[in-house]
Formats: structure tokens, sequence, C-alpha cells
């Protein structure tokens, strides 16, 4: 006990805060419990961090976005780009000068008079995106419903184990493939809008798909809360090993 307190923040508060170049730890902590404030109460600590921590990722966003978006894919094609040896790179191309005024009048969306310019770029960025979505439909969507036409009859009468050849389909296989497939086809029948449901099996099947959803859903939010547990351990950890040194640090 007595060793765990010699290394805590109690023995020395201003050497073990700001010494030895721990300031910047500091700063991240005082930051960190302003967040979770808000689980106290709305405070103005609370939004006074949230106020730099917005004002920060926007200015990170916006070098992300010069340097990854920008710089490549329009600064260069459009200026050329040339190697430490002097060799070209990138030819230029000035056409690239025409994009950056359809860009610009993007921002007339901050103009009452003039924001109708703004739908100019957003309709050709819209429709470029619709277009691009039967490609992302194809490569997205069309394997998973080819995944659903999975076996269900085992031709290996054992349990799952590694070491089997590609191919075999063990009793644990059969098993799993089987509840893919009737998930899948009960939660189908839940979205069948075409005709009115009057059969009672159509009903049945489609009652038990809605379950199977809120089943799902649940699942999905029962991660992003591990998710946010997650997050709060990594800021405890933070706090009491890192900024307070009450535990053995990495």
């Amino acid at each position: 006990m007595n060793s765990l307190l010699s290394q805590s923040v109690f023995e020395d508060p201003y050497g073990t805060l700001f010494g030895d170049g721990r300031w910047q730890i500091t700063v991240a902590a005082i930051l960190t419990i302003g967040l979770y404030s808000l689980l106290y109460r709305e405070n103005k600590f609370y939004r006074l961090v949230e106020h730099i921590f917005v004002g920060l990722a926007t200015g990170y966003s916006i070098y992300i976005i010069w340097n990854d978006v920008f710089y490549p894919q329009w600064w260069v094609p459009m200026v050329g780009k040339v190697g430490p040896d002097g060799n070209v790179i990138a030819n230029s191309n000035w056409l690239w000068a025409a994009v950056a005024p359809v860009g610009i009048v993007g921002f007339f969306v901050f103009s009452p008079k003039y924001a109708w310019l703004s739908r100019i770029p957003l309709g050709t960025i819209v429709g470029l995106w619709a277009g691009q979505q039967f490609l992302a439909f194809q490569n997205r969507f069309i394997p998973q419903i080819a995944n659903q036409a999975q076996p269900i009859i085992p031709n290996e009468w054992t349990l799952m184990q590694p070491g089997l050849p590609p191919g075999t389909v063990t009793i644990s296989d059969a098993i799993n493939n089987f509840i893919v497939v009737i998930t899948w086809l009960l939660v189908l029948s839940y979205f069948l809008y075409s005709f009115e449901q009057k059969n009672k099996t159509i009903q049945k099947s489609a009652q038990l798909g809605r379950w199977l959803l809120m089943v799902g859903f649940g699942a999905i939010f029962g991660t992003t809360m591990m998710t946010r547990f997650v997050l709060f351990i990594d800021r405890a950890t933070f706090l009491l090993t890192e900024w307070l040194r009450l535990g053995p640090t990495t």
C-alpha cells in the first residue's frame, strides 16, 4: 500500500502532474474529466471542453480532406508532381481547374439570396453517387444473397473440428446453415408488402421474422453499448494509471 501511494499523485502532486514533461497528460486528463462531467449534469465546463474538441476535430478534418482528398485527387492532377530526383511523377492537366468553381458554388448554401446555386454541385454529386450505387449493390448485396444458399444436410456425420477438407459439412455446420436459411426466409416474409397477408402461415412467419429482426437490432444495440464501455474503460485506465499513477503503466 505504501509503495502504491509513493507512486501516486498524493505524494508530490505538482511534480507528478506537471513535472518531467507530463503536462500533456494532465491536460488530456482534465479534458477527459470535462467530457465525462456531463454524466453529473449539464455544465459550462463540459460545454467548454466540447467546443475545444469540436474545434480540434474540425481543424483535423480540414487537414485530412486536403491531404487525402484534394491534394492527391485534384491538386496533383492539375499542377503535376516532380519527384526528388527531378523525374515527373504526374503530368499536369489544367482542365482540373474547372472543378474548383463548381465546388466553390456549393458554399452559396449559406447565402439566402443565392442558395439555389448550391444545388448545381449537390445535384451533380447525388447523380454520380446514385449511378455508383448500382455497382455497389452488385458488389455488396448480391454476394450476401448468394451466401444464403447454404447446405443444410451434412455430408460428414461428426461435429465441427479443424483439419477437415474444404466442402465438408459437419452436423454443426448443417445446424448453423439451417438457422441462417430459416432466419433469412422468415425475415423476408415480413417484408412481403405486395399483397395483403391473409394466409395464417404467412402471418405467423412474418411475426417470427419481426421478432428475429428485433433480436438482431438488440444485438447491434448491445454491441454499441459494449463499444461505449470499452471507450470508458480505456479513459478510466488512462486517468488511473498514466495520470494518477495508481497502477502499473505500460
